[in-house]
């Protein structure tokens, strides 16, 4: 079963370069063999922010969020909310937003190409406004996510949707409550299939829903603003429809891939490392995986402490839907598999592209095999420093648990796919004890 369309993720890591765009070239430098030791805050999770601004779209109210995580992705998401008429105000990690006006129910495809997440709009748009044109989203290295689910979803709740030069074009008098069940989980499809449903007239029926915390963070705020959900947290979503919706305050969930990837670079170096911020009932498939290869993982309601000292034991999993071990966790936990005791297999069922790290690993001193959807990885004794690619978001982060692990520098390019999903990584990880540093692209270089 794959995951189409997941928000920026599950989230996805959609938003990859279009052909002949220019992209700095901004790196890290990082002198391996360091133990990381000492606390790190959380930030808000980007796969939550998302859906949630564009929640802002479904009320005449300001809404006002906390927690809001300073990336690229949710500065595009801003970008497109206020060319919409959206009045936008942010004071760090809070934003207020008042969709009072709305001037122009569009996303083009200048915005669109840069974030699928994008596609998160269509909903809300339709049922407040009863018209959209948003821009199909292009393709994804990472593997395809269409937007089918959505579409088809709201056809059935009385939608016309027509595709015109490469622009989902959509109109509604106002939509109706029926039971949907999707062909596949898809995350950004739930969430976009939930806020229509909350203008709706009726009840509408979400079977085979996404579960995922950022799906049930959407949803509480949805609650919070006057809809009426029931069966948050499960994969059937009822949703009464009502005829308005008002402002409300939330904070967004911190972010749980964030975390993980945290946790795995503080196993990777036997560490000792306290995690603040946190929801750990969100990583229990990550911390389980983590107490097999020897870590002693604790936590409390928002924090979690890792310790590890001694080489990690190899353990294989297999990716699937939440609560299952997440896709977007797979490669940061291949980087600590890469340098564990033992072998171990990893099987990827959500994405068919998302082993693209491997061979970065490889260059690093990896010793790795694929076969179709499966990694076969035999652990090596130390990783050596070398000269590396980021090919999507958390092939990103894996190579940078690869590269605090490994002998001498590693260098790291095309981390703009790193500042999508992870806020300053360099610094939280440079407070706890790592050697790395951002090095500022040169006038006019690109990558």
């Amino acid at each position: 079963m794959r995951i189409t369309q997941e928000s920026a993720g599950a989230a996805g890591n959609g938003g990859e370069v279009a052909a002949g765009e220019r992209v700095a070239a901004d790196h890290l430098e990082i002198e391996g063999g360091e133990r990381l030791a000492g606390e790190i805050t959380v930030s808000g999770a980007k796969n939550a922010a998302l859906p949630i601004l564009c929640a802002s779209l479904l009320t005449a109210e300001p809404l006002v969020l906390g927690n809001v995580p300073d990336l690229h992705d949710v500065r595009t998401m801003l970008t497109l909310l206020a060319r919409m008429g959206v009045k936008v105000e942010r004071h760090g990690e809070s934003v207020t937003l008042d969709a009072s006006q709305i001037a122009e129910p569009a996303a083009p495809y200048e915005l669109v190409k840069t974030m699928r997440a994008s596609i998160l709009v269509l909903g809300p748009l339709l049922a407040r406004c009863g018209e959209a044109r948003v821009s199909l989203p292009g393709g994804c290295a990472i593997g395809a996510r269409p937007v089918d689910q959505h579409i088809k979803g709201l056809q059935k709740m009385g939608a016309e949707i027509t595709l015109t030069h490469g622009d989902i074009v959509a109109h509604a008098s106002r939509l109706r409550g029926e039971t949907l069940v999707t062909d596949m989980i898809t995350v950004t499809g739930t969430e976009n299939l939930l806020m229509a449903a909350t203008l709706a007239d009726g009840v509408t029926v979400l079977a085979n829903a996404a579960r995922e915390p950022e799906v049930t963070d959407l949803a509480n705020l949805l609650v919070k603003m006057g809809a009426k959900i029931d069966g948050i947290g499960t994969d059937r979503l009822v949703v009464t429809g009502v005829a308005r919706l008002h402002g409300a305050t939330h904070d967004v969930v911190p972010d749980r891939i964030e975390a993980g990837t945290f946790l795995c670079a503080a196993v990777a170096t036997r560490g000792d490392i306290t995690l603040r911020r946190v929801v750990p009932g969100t990583l229990d498939a990550v911390i389980e995986k983590l107490r097999e290869t020897g870590a002693k993982v604790t936590g409390g309601a928002d924090w979690l402490r890792v310790q590890m000292d001694r080489r990690a034991q190899a353990v294989s999993f297999r990716t699937s839907e939440y609560p299952a071990f997440p896709t977007d966790m797979q490669a940061q936990f291949m980087a600590l598999n890469c340098i564990a005791e033992g072998a171990s297999q990893v099987v990827e069922t959500i994405f068919e592209n998302r082993f693209m790290h491997v061979q970065e690993l490889v260059r690093l001193g990896a010793n790795i095999g694929i076969e179709g959807n499966t990694a076969r990885i035999s652990g090596v004794d130390r990783l050596s420093g070398a000269h590396v690619m980021a090919t999507d978001l958390r092939a990103s982060a894996s190579l940078i648990v690869a590269g605090l692990t490994a002998e001498g520098r590693t260098l790291v390019d095309r981390i703009h796919h790193l500042d999508r999903g992870y806020h300053r990584i360099e610094a939280k990880l440079c407070a706890v004890g790592a050697r790395i540093r951002r090095v500022q692209a040169r006038q006019g270089e690109i990558a």
